[in-house]
């Protein structure tokens, strides 16, 4: 399928690895041209290498903390007014509640949810200014159904889900629209994090902590970067324009919703 995004320009952030790298690769795929960050260089450079190899597209980076007003002000002066903003943060630690002081949900709030309230101020203007524009903000599962231990992810993610609600509606009128992705356990660092602090609490191997959550995923395994670009791309395309504020989840059926 054509997605009618080709020399659309694309800003992605934290789009080195993971997530981000998989919704980098599949607009990139689309024909956009990009601006990735990340704050490790080394590893922005060589992905974006790969990119520019693999689709021939445009690829600029800006390697820097993007949750800071630094940070935000080098990746817009990069992006100049993107066509599509994909905002995308690596979580907080896990934990249990007495761990947490406030300066920890202070620092969660910075980077999920007010870095992509930032990025999305900056951009939306000039988006509906033209009268097109798409914002997919990567959150997790856990907005629909809380985790326990990632309760300064769920807190700060919560708040961002609430933004966009509102936010989303007011924009949809002049051809914008914002949408958030919300991913269950992909094969990532993050999901390799999680199935270490399984093994380090039950003393169990690595290959056991995975087999123990791939049971809990109706899918039976977890799932991968590429296809859950492909549903940022979608959600960026000219055919996605009537989707509007949803919180969409990519979570191998782990999450039973009945509506």
């Amino acid at each position: 399928m054509d997605l009618g995004i080709t020399g659309k320009r694309a800003l992605v952030t934290a789009s080195s690895k993971g997530l981000g790298l998989g919704c980098a690769r599949a607009l990139a795929e689309a024909g956009c041209d990009l601006v990735m960050n990340a704050r490790g260089a080394e590893a922005l450079e060589a992905e974006a290498g790969r990119i520019r190899e693999a689709f021939g597209v445009t690829v600029t980076t800006v390697a820097c903390d993007v949750t800071t007003a630094e940070g935000q002000a080098q990746v817009l002066d990069a992006a100049e007014q993107p066509d599509i903003l994909v905002t995308n943060a690596g979580g907080p630690p896990p934990g249990q509640w007495s761990d947490w002081e406030r300066e920890d949900f202070i620092a969660a709030l910075d980077a999920n949810m007010l870095t992509p309230i930032a990025l999305m101020k900056a951009c939306l203007p000039a988006m509906m200014e033209r009268g097109w524009g798409r914002v997919v903000n990567i959150t997790s599962q856990s907005v629909k159904s809380p985790i326990a231990v990632l309760g300064l992810s769920n807190s700060a993610r919560a708040g961002l889900t609430g933004y966009v609600a509102g936010t989303a509606r007011q924009v949809a009128g002049k051809g914008v629209t914002i949408n958030n992705l919300l991913p269950g356990i992909h094969d990532t660092d993050r999901a390799l994090s999680l199935d270490r602090g399984v093994v380090d609490a039950k003393g169990i191997t690595m290959e056991q902590a995975r087999a123990e959550r791939q049971q809990t995923i109706p899918a039976g395994r977890y799932g991968s970067p590429d296809e859950f670009g492909a549903t940022c791309a979608f959600l960026c395309s000219t055919h996605a324009g009537f989707i509007v504020g949803q919180n969409v989840l990519l979570d191998g059926g782990a999450v039973n919703l009945s509506m």
